[in-house]
């Protein structure tokens, strides 16, 4: 008889733990609170070593023609607009790492994912929440809010980075806001101006604020994202009218300036993470393993949130392929998980922070900061320990 998983949570981490516990040969059983499967956000990054895993899924050949693989990434000073540095992608991080580097639309993702969970034979509700669970007893145990009680041999918990169910389990609270601020948009790049398109990925780099370029949509649209530091209220994405960030953008470059201004409606959200996580223990606890932004929220400066969840739920695979429950038991197998991701996963929320504190450098330390990327060229941008994988 095949062991089953229930999945909390169906964004991006929750679809991919389907994915991957599917391709191990459990069932599934996968619950999202919202009305529908949705995903909120414009674009992302996906390093070769998510694309990778979204190769052995067979998903990758779905995603890349609604997806961008960009020839480069340019890192420029956002006062005075010229090139700090920059790093060959496209064929080049292809034939470095064997996946591409490509750059998405949530939404585009998401709806690959959750095709291939349907596929693969995924039980996927919607409209329904996993209110409560017990995961220290012969089996996982979860009530759904409304009363029902639902079991299976393990949980895979990836509701987000307000995770109720991590409160549940691991018990440090709610995950604090960093005091910064997300602006983004998405723009039809036919029209814009030629001098605000481009076909690569760029990033802005000016004192407390850095903003963030490149194609989405094969190409159709610019992914534009700009990060200020300073408080947000209540809310999660909501409509804004961007005056911050036109504030803050004041004093930049006039390419930068015009980008900004082309800009009509923002969407705004608050940057929450938490300490890069300090234990196996965050990871998995009894027959719950935490994936995602649930297990280790981070700042979005090395894009590498939807990496990470990726590689949770490959790494989530290759302990639910050898376990049978007896020999190696669904604790064990959960706890050798958690084994061996959390070091990598506290690597990057680590790297993710001081990109920021980097980023935003003003006065003397950006200009060693522009000193540095000019002298250490391509090897300083480029990242083999976080793109060659697992």
């Amino acid at each position: 008889m095949a062991q089953d998983v229930l999945v909390a949570g169906g964004g991006i981490a929750g679809l991919a733990a389907a994915v991957a516990a599917r391709a191990a040969n459990w069932e599934v059983r996968l619950f999202e609170q919202a009305p529908e499967f949705s995903e909120v956000g414009a674009g992302l990054q996906l390093g070769p070593n998510a694309t990778r895993v979204l190769g052995a899924w067979g998903v990758l050949e779905q995603l890349q023609p609604l997806a961008w693989q960009p020839p480069r990434l340019s890192v420029r000073d956002a006062l005075d607009g010229r090139e700090l540095g920059s790093l060959a992608l496209g064929d080049s991080a292809q034939q470095r790492y064997g996946a591409p580097y490509l750059t998405v639309h949530r939404a585009d993702l998401h709806a690959t994912l959750l095709q291939a969970a349907s596929r693969a034979g995924a039980w996927l509700r919607t409209g329904l929440r996993i209110a409560s669970v017990r995961v220290d007893g012969e089996l996982a145990q979860a009530q759904l809010e409304g009363g029902a009680q639902v079991e299976a041999d393990a949980l895979a918990v990836a509701d987000g980075v307000w995770s109720r169910l991590r409160e549940q389990l691991v018990g440090d609270g709610p995950a604090p806001a960093t005091g910064h601020v997300a602006y983004r948009a998405l723009l039809p790049m036919a029209r814009l101006p030629a001098r605000l398109r481009g076909d690569e990925v760029q990033a802005w780099l000016g004192p407390h604020m850095h903003l963030v370029r490149y194609p989405v949509r094969a190409g159709e649209a610019l992914n534009v994202v700009g990060f200020i530091e300073g408080r947000a209220g209540a809310g999660w994405d909501h409509a804004a009218q961007g005056d911050a960030l036109r504030a803050a953008a004041a004093g930049l470059c006039g390419e930068l300036q015009a980008l900004v201004e082309a800009v009509e409606v923002w969407r705004m959200w608050p940057v929450h993470d938490r300490d890069p996580v300090r234990a196996a223990g965050e990871m998995a606890r009894g027959r719950a393993a935490l994936l995602g932004d649930a297990a280790h929220p981070m700042r979005p400066y090395l894009a590498q949130g939807a990496g990470m969840a990726i590689e949770d739920a490959w790494a989530l695979q290759q302990v639910m392929a050898v376990c049978d429950g007896r020999v190696i038991d669904v604790p064990t197998a959960l706890q050798r998980y958690a084994l061996n991701r959390w070091q990598r996963c506290a690597r990057v929320q680590r790297r993710s922070r001081r990109n920021g504190w980097i980023f935003h450098a003003d006065g003397l330390l950006r200009r060693a900061r522009n000193l540095a990327m000019a002298a250490g060229g391509e090897p300083l941008l480029d990242l083999p320990w976080l793109y060659h994988g697992t």
